[in-house]
């Protein structure tokens, strides 16, 4: 089994939060996805934070272009791993 993980990378904590809790009634997931807050690199405005969803696929049973767009719906991406 591999650890496979999704990253969403979306622009405030609310999407975020929203997002977490779509994947898991759209997807049907296992585990709770874990939103987490990335402040970009030198800045200390909370402004200037990322927030993060990160989600274990160890099934691999998740399509990456469906994340995609579901990501974009909150107008953020799903970095590539």
């Amino acid at each position: 089994m591999s650890d496979v993980r999704h990253l969403l990378v979306l622009p405030d904590r609310e999407a975020a939060e929203e997002a977490a809790e779509a994947l898991g009634e759209r997807f049907a997931l296992a585990e709770e996805p874990h939103v987490v807050r990335d402040a970009l690199a030198g800045e200390d405005d909370a402004e200037d934070a990322q927030w993060l969803v990160v989600l274990r696929d160890e099934e691999e049973r998740l399509d990456p272009g469906e994340l995609d767009e579901f990501a974009a719906r909150w107008d953020g991406w799903r970095e590539e791993p």
